[in-house]
C-alpha cells in the first residue's frame, strides 16, 4: 500500500472548454476549497518503481476524452502522469447532472421533505461515482473515499457545460 500523503495545490486545465457559468465556476471553488482543507492521497508504486514521497500538486485536465493526472512533487518535479478513460463514469456522472438539475429545479418549488428526498439520492449517486473513481484510480492513487468523492465533484465540473 502506498504511503499516504496529501495535495498542496490542485488545478483544473480547462482548455478547450466551454466558458464556464457562474454556477459552475461557484461548484468548481467550493470543490477545489474542500479539497485543499483535507484529503489523502498517496501513489502507489508502479512497474516496480517507487515514486517520490508527498506532498504532492495535482494538474487535472480532459484530453481527447481522457481524464489527464499529471502528478509533482511539491518542489514541481514530475512523480506521474496518466490518463483514465471517462467512458466507465460517463453514465454516473450524467445521472449526478440529472438528479441535481432535479434538486436545484426543487429548491425553488417543493417542500422541504421532497428536497431532502432529492438531496439523498444525489448524494448517493455522487457516493456511487467516487466509489468508481477510486476503483479507475486503484494501482496508481490511494486515497479515501472523502477525498475521492471531492475529486469527483472536480471530474463532474471538468464535463459541465454550463
Amino acid at each position: 500500500m502506498a504511503e499516504l500523503s496529501h495535495l498542496t495545490h490542485v488545478e483544473l486545465d480547462d482548455t478547450g472548454l466551454p466558458a464556464p457559468t457562474a454556477d459552475v465556476a461557484r461548484e468548481r471553488k467550493v470543490a477545489l476549497f474542500d479539497l485543499m482543507e483535507e484529503n489523502v492521497f498517496g501513489l502507489e508504486p508502479r512497474n516496480g518503481v517507487v515514486p517520490p514521497e508527498g506532498p504532492y500538486q495535482l494538474f487535472l485536465s480532459i484530453k481527447d476524452r481522457r481524464l489527464v493526472f499529471d502528478v509533482k512533487t511539491e518542489s514541481g518535479e514530475d512523480a506521474t502522469a496518466f490518463h483514465l478513460s471517462v467512458s466507465p463514469l460517463k453514465q454516473v456522472i450524467k445521472d449526478y447532472f440529472q438528479i441535481c438539475e432535479s434538486y436545484f429545479d426543487a429548491v425553488k418549488k417543493l417542500p422541504p421533505a421532497q428536497i431532502e428526498a432529492i438531496d439523498m439520492g444525489r448524494r448517493g449517486i455522487h457516493t456511487e461515482g467516487s466509489h468508481q473513481l477510486m476503483e479507475r484510480l486503484e494501482g496508481k492513487i490511494k486515497t479515501d473515499l472523502a477525498t475521492a468523492r471531492r475529486l469527483f465533484t472536480l471530474v463532474c465540473v471538468l464535463h459541465m457545460r454550463g
